[in-house]
């Protein structure tokens, strides 16, 4: 299908934007300026970062089947109580349960070094906690750091959650009961950031968490560079619900450079969850992420807003390459939640994927309460330009109700191939499409 150039539709793909940098970028998609902070991509000096407590000079040994929780987390509050400093995960596998890291306190892998989670959830500590658009008592992750400003986890190194037990466990659980949740399964997520300022991961392996990969709550000034994110996404087990990356309540946030294969989302936004989302203390909102020169393989959707998120704007994915994902843009609209989703500009996407982009009506875990009035719900102010894809189903997919609107969308400079011959946007209002082949 060629869309000719009207007040809604057109044809030609360029690929000159392709080439793009983040740093091109001077505003967000609401005009806002875009900071300098986010045209800064270094990895973090290990250099500048304070002394080295190399764990294996501290008392922790080095056989891979002894879990060595106590040890490790003696070497992290030694480094705290005499300043801060870097714990060095040197060559070899280390075997722990959850670790908490402090202020000051930073963690580096080396080369061939792997810290390795324990696959009993009992090596896990019970602490209060954010999931799942809430605030409960739940098992802590692999690596914790909470209100520890400037936190890196850096190297050469991998972190791997082991989780191949808990995922048998999940699924032997659904066989018995299909309505299994996430929670019910008992499983730890590989790491938890939160109320932190200036964190930095890089480098770094992070292959087979039990649960979500990295979760991050209410965290400011965030930077993911050239990290490898995988669990399976085929075969038996595959790992459910390994999320990439889950920005929960954050603001400014840079994922750059990262490869993503994970059974469930890339990039993943949420925030809270309910009729009354916007009046309960800890829910909030999660703004400007530009998200660059990232590589998807089978992942859920390169970016996804909610199924736990009402207020995000400012989202940028720019030049990122996918690979049999299932998504480059996913939104998800909860009919008991007042969503706001707004100011997305997705520049550069290419390669192969089901759907480019996707609004599903999500209705997992559905409770709606009376609220009179009800606050409007919608996405608006969407840029889809410069793609070049293969889709196997369809380019655009909505299905639209009543609790929610589609508007101001556009579609430029695209060229994708769409087995369904559906492009059909009559539920979004104001949409222009410019300079499209679909065939």
């Amino acid at each position: 299908m060629n869309f000719g150039k009207k007040i809604l539709l057109g044809t030609l793909f360029t690929l000159s934007a392709l080439a793009v940098l983040a740093s091109d970028f001077k505003t967000f998609p609401d005009g806002s300026p875009v900071p300098a902070w986010f045209n800064d991509s270094k990895s973090p000096d290990v250099e500048l970062l304070g002394k080295k407590y190399v764990i294996t000079n501290h008392g922790v040994g080095c056989d891979s089947t002894v879990i060595q929780t106590e040890a490790i987390q003696t070497v992290i509050d030694k480094a705290f109580n005499e300043g801060g400093g870097v714990v060095v995960i040197p060559e070899g596998t280390f075997l722990t349960g959850s670790l908490f890291f402090k202020p000051g306190t930073h963690l580096y892998i080396n080369k061939g070094g792997k810290l390795k989670g324990s696959d009993a959830i009992t090596h896990y500590q019970i602490i209060k906690t954010r999931l799942e658009g809430q605030t409960i008592d739940y098992f802590a992750a692999l690596v914790n750091a909470d209100n520890c400003d400037g936190f890196t986890i850096s190297g050469e190194g991998t972190i791997d959650g082991n989780g191949h037990r808990f995922y048998d466990e999940f699924w032997l659980r659904r066989k018995v009961n299909r309505k299994c949740t996430n929670l019910e399964a008992l499983r730890p997520r590989m790491a938890y950031i939160s109320n932190s300022k200036d964190v930095t991961v890089s480098g770094i392996k992070m292959v087979n968490s039990g649960f979500w990969t990295n979760h991050l709550y209410n965290c400011e000034r965030v930077k993911y560079l050239g990290v490898t994110i995988l669990a399976p996404t085929d075969g038996y087990p595959k790992g459910p619900s390994t999320d990439a990356i889950d920005l929960d309540v954050c603001n400014d946030v840079l994922v750059s450079g990262c490869y993503m294969n994970v059974n469930d989302d890339g990039v993943c936004l949420k925030g809270g969850k309910g009729t009354y989302v916007d009046t309960i203390p800890g829910n909030g909102r999660v703004a400007n992420v530009i998200i660059d020169r990232c590589t998807f393989g089978k992942t859920n959707a390169g970016v996804t807003f909610g199924s736990e998120a009402w207020d995000c704007s400012n989202v940028i994915m720019k030049d990122c390459k996918f690979d049999g994902t299932y998504h480059v843009l996913l939104f998800k609209m909860r009919p008991d939640t007042p969503q706001q989703y707004r100011n997305v500009l997705i520049d550069g996407a290419t390669g192969k994927v089901r759907n480019a982009v996707e609004v599903q009506t999500w209705k997992q875990f559905f409770n709606k309460v009376e609220r009179d009035p009800m606050p409007a719900s919608g996405v608006d102010n969407v840029t889809f330009r410069n793609g070049h894809l293969e889709c196997t189903r369809e380019f655009y997919k909505d299905k639209k109700i009543d609790e929610y609107t589609l508007t101001n969308f556009t579609f430029k400079d695209i060229w994708a191939v769409d087995p369904s011959k559906n492009f059909d946007v009559r539920n979004i209002e104001n949409c222009v499409i410019e300079n499209v082949t679909l065939e």
